[in-house]
Parts: C-alpha cells; sequence; structure tokens
C-alpha cells in the first residue's frame, strides 16, 4: 500500500454486535450492521421552472427523470454521467433528500418500504465539505457522536467509537489540529473529505451515499478517497455515490455502474460488463482508453467513440443535429438499453421484489427522528457554537478592539460637553452617532445563519438537531455575548469622557438603551438574512432599511412637522427609540442657558425666540414632541423588546420553515 494512505482494515468480527471494539459489552445502540439492498421502481422526477421576466413569467414542467430503474447492492454504486444528466436528482432521491413534489416512484429497502426517517438513519456525504473549520477532527467527530448516538451509549464508548474512526480513516496524525477556515490553514483536502465521512460513518449507517466525493481535490487524493471506499464496500456496506469524470484507476474500482443521460438510464449493471454492453450496440473502446471518458463521449456524440455497424442505427447521420441532438441520442440510446438482455434482467428481479411487497408505499420523506432530547441537543450545539466563537478571532477580537477604537475616536470629539448652546447640540448628536452606529455595527450578523446554511441543512435532515435548538444556542452563546460586550465597552469609554449626568441611574440607562437598540437592529438583521445564501443581498435590504431610519430618527427632520400620511413611519425607526431614550435620559433637567455668554444673548425674549426657544432640556424636548415623563423614557425600551421578540419569532420561522430539500 501507497505511504500516506488510510489503512482501512475495520473486520465484521472486530466490531461484533456492538459496533465498537471494548473490552466490556457495550450498548446494543452501536450495533455493527452489514450493508442493504436498495431496490427503486420506475422512478420519474418533474419540477417547476420558470421562465420569463416579472409580469411575464410562466410555468414550465421540467423532465429530470424518466422511468429510472436499478438495484444498489453492497458495494461500491457509481452514477456517472455529463452534467445535467441527473445523477445528482437520482441520488439525493434515493437518500430522501429531494423535494417529494413531482416525484413518482417506489423505494425498497431490502424488500421493504423506505422508512420515513430513512435520511436520519443513512449516511450522506455533500459534495461540499460541511465541518466547523474551526474544530478539530476530533471534536468534529465528538459533535456528531454526542447527537447522532443515543443517550442510551455511554460516554466512554462514544469516544472509543470516534478514536476507532479516527484510526481506520488514516486521521491519527491531524485528530487535534482544525480542520481550518478561510482564515487559518487546516488539514488537506483528503483529510477533510475522510472527516466528512467519519461524520457519517458515527452511526455506522448500512448505506452510505456521497455526492461527488472527488471534487475539489486532486487525482491522487481523489483515488486515496475511493480506496478508502473501496475497503469499507468490501466488508458489506452499500456505498452509492455520484461521479462526474473519473480516471481509470478510480473506475476500475466501482462494482456497480449507473449511466444517465438526459434523467434516462443508457445502462445499470456490473461495471466489467459496461464495456461489453456497448460494444454489443456498435461501440468500440479504444485501446487504453479510459471506459469513463468512453461512455461520455458517446453520450456527447464524439464520432472519434463510435466505430462502424450498429451504432450507425443510433445516429444515422453521423453528425450531430443541433440543439435536439443530445436529447434525441439520449433517447435512442435509452431505448437499445429498455430492449436488451441487461434491463430484462434487472427488470426480472425488481418485479420479483415487487411482488414480496404488494402494498403500494408513499415515502413519508420530511419525518425526521431525533436520537436525544432538547437540552442534550442545546447543550452540544452551544458549546460548539461558542468553540467557534473563541477559535474565530476575525469575527470577536476584531470586533472588540474596533468597538474601543471607535469609542476613544468618537470621545475624543464630543470630548467634555458643557451645559450650553453648543454642549446641547453636541449632546444630540453624540446621541445619534451611538443610536445608528448601534445599527450599522449589527449588520455583521447576517453572517450568523447565511454562512453557516449548508452546515445547518446538512445537520437539521440528518437528525443532529431541532431548529429551536441551533436557534436558541446563537441567541445564548454567539447573538448575545458578540452584542452586549461591545455596548458596554462603548458605554464605559464614551460616557465618562463626555462628561454626561454624574448618575448611576443615568450611566445604565445609556447602558441598557444601547444594548437594547443593537439587540433590536441584530434581530431584524436575523430576520432579513435567515434563509438567505448571498450575503450582499441580505447586506443591501439591511442598508437601504437603516437608512430610512436613520432618516426617522429624530435629527435629520423634526418628527412633528411631516405630513401625516409618513409620519407613521417613525414607528418602525428603531434609532428613534433608542435616541429618544438617551434624550430623555440625559437632557432632563439640564440647564443649557447658565453661561454668561448665552445670558446675554438671551436677554431679549424676541432675540430668544429666533435664536434659540429652549433654554432647558425639558423645553427642547417638548420642542421636539418628546414625552419626558418616566413612562415616556420606559415606553421606548418596551417597544425596542416587542420589535425584538417580533424579529426573532420571524427568523426562528424563516428558519424552520426554510426549504431544507435540493
Amino acid at each position: 500500500m501507497a505511504a500516506g494512505q488510510p489503512h482501512l482494515s475495520i473486520q465484521m468480527s472486530d466490531w461484533n454486535t456492538n459496533g465498537i471494539p471494548s473490552r466490556k459489552q457495550p450498548s446494543p445502540d452501536l450495533a455493527g450492521r452489514g450493508g442493504s439492498i436498495l431496490t427503486f421502481h420506475n422512478i420519474c422526477y418533474h419540477v417547476k421552472m420558470k421562465t420569463g421576466f416579472l409580469c411575464c413569467q410562466k410555468t414550465a414542467d421540467k423532465e429530470v427523470l424518466r422511468d429510472v430503474n436499478g438495484i444498489m447492492r453492497p458495494g461500491l454504486n457509481a452514477i456517472l454521467g455529463p452534467t445535467g444528466s441527473g445523477k445528482s436528482s437520482l441520488l439525493d432521491i434515493l437518500a430522501a433528500r429531494k423535494d417529494p413534489h413531482g416525484l413518482s416512484g417506489d423505494i425498497l429497502i431490502n424488500g421493504a418500504p423506505q422508512p420515513a426517517n430513512f435520511k436520519c438513519t443513512s449516511g450522506y456525504v455533500v459534495q461540499d465539505d460541511v465541518v466547523m473549520g474551526t474544530l478539530t477532527v476530533r471534536e468534529n467527530l465528538k459533535f456528531s457522536a454526542a447527537l447522532r448516538l443515543p443517550n442510551s451509549v455511554k460516554e466512554q464508548e462514544k469516544n472509543e467509537r470516534v478514536n476507532q474512526i479516527i484510526k481506520e480513516l488514516g486521521l491519527s496524525k491531524v485528530a487535534d489540529s482544525k480542520v481550518g477556515t478561510q482564515f487559518t490553514r487546516g488539514v488537506s483536502g483528503g483529510e477533510r473529505k475522510r472527516t466528512n465521512i467519519g461524520m457519517e460513518l458515527i452511526t455506522d449507517p448500512a448505506i452510505l451515499f456521497l455526492d461527488e466525493p472527488t471534487t475539489g481535490l486532486d487525482a491522487s487524493t481523489a483515488n486515496a478517497v475511493l480506496l478508502l471506499l473501496k475497503r469499507m464496500a468490501k466488508q458489506g456496506k452499500t456505498i452509492i455515490f455520484s461521479i462526474h469524470q473519473p480516471r481509470y484507476s478510480i473506475f476500475r474500482l466501482f462494482d456497480n455502474l449507473t449511466l444517465l443521460a438526459a434523467g434516462r438510464v443508457l445502462y445499470h449493471g456490473p461495471t466489467q460488463r459496461a464495456i461489453e454492453y456497448f460494444q454489443s450496440i456498435g461501440y468500440e473502446c479504444e485501446p487504453y482508453n479510459n471506459p469513463a471518458d468512453f461512455f461520455l463521449d458517446i453520450i456527447n456524440g464524439d464520432s472519434t467513440a463510435v466505430s462502424t455497424g450498429k451504432a450507425d442505427e443510433t445516429n444515422p447521420e453521423g453528425t450531430e443535429e443541433c440543439a435536439e441532438y443530445d436529447k434525441t441520442l439520449a433517447e435512442k440510446l435509452a431505448e437499445k438499453y429498455s430492449n436488451s438482455a441487461f434491463y430484462q434482467e434487472t427488470k426480472a428481479v425488481l418485479e420479483n421484489i415487487s411482488l414480496g411487497n404488494k402494498k403500494k408505499t408513499k415515502t413519508v420523506f420530511r419525518q425526521i427522528t431525533y436520537a436525544n432530547s432538547f437540552l442534550h441537543q442545546l447543550k452540544w450545539v452551544s458549546k460548539r457554537t461558542f468553540k467557534n466563537l473563541v477559535g474565530n478571532p476575525q469575527a470577536s477580537i476584531a470586533q472588540l478592539c474596533v468597538t474601543a477604537f471607535l469609542g476613544l475616536v468618537v470621545g475624543a470629539i464630543f470630548f467634555g460637553l458643557k451645559e450650553d448652546s453648543a454642549g446641547l447640540q453636541n449632546r444630540v448628536g453624540a446621541m445619534f452617532f451611538l443610536t445608528t452606529n448601534q445599527c450599522f455595527s449589527s449588520i455583521s450578523a447576517i453572517e450568523l445563519f447565511v454562512v453557516e446554511k449548508k452546515i445547518f441543512t446538512h445537520e437539521y435532515i440528518s437528525g443532529y438537531y431541532r431548529t429551536s435548538a441551533y436557534f436558541i444556542s446563537k441567541l445564548i452563546t454567539d447573538l448575545i455575548p458578540m452584542r452586549t460586550i461591545p455596548s458596554i465597552i462603548f458605554t464605559c469609554i464614551i460616557y465618562f469622557m463626555l462628561g454626561l449626568k454624574p448618575t448611576v441611574e443615568a450611566f445604565f440607562t445609556m447602558m441598557f438603551t444601547l444594548t437594547m437598540v443593537s439587540y433590536t437592529a441584530t434581530s431584524m438583521a436575523l430576520a432579513i438574512a435567515a434563509g438567505h445564501s448571498v450575503v450582499a443581498v441580505a447586506n443591501l435590504l439591511m442598508t437601504i432599511t437603516f437608512v430610512f431610519m436613520t432618516i426617522f430618527s429624530g435629527l435629520l427632520v423634526n418628527l412633528t412637522s411631516i405630513m401625516s400620511w409618513l409620519s407613521w413611519l417613525k414607528y418602525f425607526s428603531i434609532p428613534r427609540y433608542g435616541m429618544t431614550a438617551l434624550q430623555i435620559s440625559e437632557l432632563t433637567g439640564l440647564n443649557f442657558c447658565s453661561s454668561s455668554n448665552d445670558t446675554n444673548l438671551i436677554s431679549s425674549d424676541n432675540y430668544r425666540q429666533i435664536r434659540q426657544p429652549w433654554c432647558t432640556g425639558d423645553e427642547y424636548l417638548k420642542n421636539q414632541g418628546i414625552d419626558a415623563s418616566s413612562w415616556g423614557l420606559w415606553q421606548n425600551h418596551l417597544a425596542l423588546t416587542c420589535m425584538t421578540v417580533i424579529f426573532l419569532i420571524i427568523a426562528y420561522l424563516k428558519l424552520h420553515l426554510m426549504k431544507k430539500f435540493s
């Protein structure tokens, strides 16, 4: 065996009926399982496609798969085809991860109806790696074990299971290394892929699905990953995967091949007999040619893959027929396969299995079962979220440093506010800046759900945790500390540098107000961003919303002068509530006409009305239409609290109702 390649030596006798090697009798929940036989009967899949723009949009029905039949036995089962052939759709359907709308046909496991929670009991490795990059390989595997294995499995047994998988996947040297993010270097691509596979092997699934397992890997690493899967398949596990264009050393590892084009099956059967079948219909594979490339050449109508004789009947003209050529060729090849002995043999086996299952089944793909309680899920997801926060200093420490620096800059600009006309203007200006800054700094919360969308979708479908556990853990360990601590730092720096009211009540009122503004703005960001896949779109929506909110905050325009048909917009302005609360707390009881200069200026009542129509903070608040009473202060906090709750409910519902199927 080549150096550096993982050695997988799991023997069924090693696992016995326990699933892990142990000197004492382990939990029966870890019982090892062999592979299963998956059969699919008359699978058809249609999707609704929208064409055109806005009012001119039309809905068209697109056929993705048509009358697809086959058997997936223990071993390596490859689904091969060009881009757009339907191979990923077929894989997702077999794994119960495709939206059931527009889907017809039956899928059986060992001749029995596919369980409704099949996606939770099988393993599925997605094309894009979905491991937490700030965690180590071992921590990712322990997370999967903690949530996917029931509480009846003891902690020691779970750790032994994790250690065994690390050893068998050849990850011992990097077990305690971070997987890596876009900011920090981590393990190699092959090790990252093996970590993904390991997270699915925790439950020892009878069937393992992989979507394009070689994507993003170099030829040598891709070969090592397939050798790993081959060794697992030899132990009796059923492995089903889609692949685009494998090299020969990978192709020869396949036990069973399903060749698709335009949603039709062109061949399904033993890989070794595929070339023999295509020779029987007139396609000759040249010596030293990669069979996988040869099959794709046939589908694409490459004349170099065609010899003479029977192949000419498939394409009498011998040339491409423009836009409809691929589809026509695929249909002719599919018809040839449906008339072949290979298909008749497969059809006979499928009919025999169907007779054993006379009851027609309608699989409910949306049922998800959980191995653990809500509190157990909340504990582990919160722990991972906190580790991710600590392990990602670019998002945590950097934000605290920026907050402290900005506080010092603002404190220097508005340093030592005086009780005169300029002091009033500066106080109001400082309050405006503080509230708007809290709003715009909360835009960073957009990434909270968008960046982890793929991870959340995969783990939710696989039954790791409930949506509520994930959502609350984010609020507890990410949202609250990252919005509370900066508000405290901001207040402590600015309050004393500005020389605001020297009372404990006013200090904590300002801290609480800024914190509530931050919570509300962040909650709105989550409500907008939840379910989105593109950060830029959510960012644009947030920015536009905050700009309009800033206009109605109470500084740029006097709210009492706005026309009635527009004035209602002020009730949706987050900075308005924050700024109003700060003004009531800080301006009440202050006299801005006490200095000698101001006394001389306002000696004339007429001049006072022209120059400055207010002399105290209470007069200014009255002029702005602000209720300066105690209730006037706390009703703003109540409004912010209500808005926060409403936005969080919207964010949760969007997460819960988000389309979680491909």
